[in-house]
C-alpha cells in the first residue's frame, strides 16, 4: 500500500497526463467541422440530430428518440455566433468550447482526487 505522500505523487502524475490528453482533445476538436466541410459533407460527423439521423439511416433509434432533448448545450452549436459560418470561425469556437469543458472536468477530476486522497490517508 503506498503511503500518503506516494499517493499524492501518483494522483499528481495522472492529473498531469489527464490535463495533456484533454488539451490534445481541445486541439482536435476542430476536426469534426474542417474534414465535413473539406468534402463538403453537411454537418459535422457524429453531431447529427434525431431528424438528421431519420434522414441518413431512415429511422430513429429508441435511445436516441427517447433522450435526444434531455440535455441541452450551454454553448449550442458549439458557437457563440450561430450566423458565422467561417470554418476557421467555427474551428476556434471548437477550441474555446473544448478548453471550458476540459478545464471543468478537469477540476471536477481534483475535487475527486483530493477527496479519495484525503479519505485514504
Amino acid at each position: 500500500m503506498l503511503s500518503g505522500k506516494e499517493a499524492k505523487m501518483e494522483i499528481s502524475k495522472l492529473q498531469k497526463k489527464i490535463l495533456i490528453i484533454l488539451l490534445l482533445l481541445c486541439l482536435i476538436a476542430p476536426l469534426g467541422i474542417v474534414i465535413p466541410a473539406f468534402f463538403n459533407a453537411g454537418e459535422a460527423w457524429g453531431e447529427w440530430s434525431a431528424q438528421t439521423v431519420k434522414e441518413l439511416v431512415g429511422y430513429v433509434p429508441q435511445g436516441l428518440a427517447k433522450y435526444s432533448d434531455v440535455w441541452k448545450a450551454p454553448l449550442p452549436g458549439y458557437t457563440m455566433n450561430a450566423g458565422d459560418k467561417s470554418v476557421m470561425h467555427q474551428s476556434g469556437y471548437y477550441i474555446i468550447s473544448g478548453i471550458i469543458g476540459a478545464t471543468i472536468t478537469y477540476i471536477v477530476m481534483l475535487l475527486i482526487s483530493k477527496l479519495i486522497v484525503r479519505n485514504g490517508e
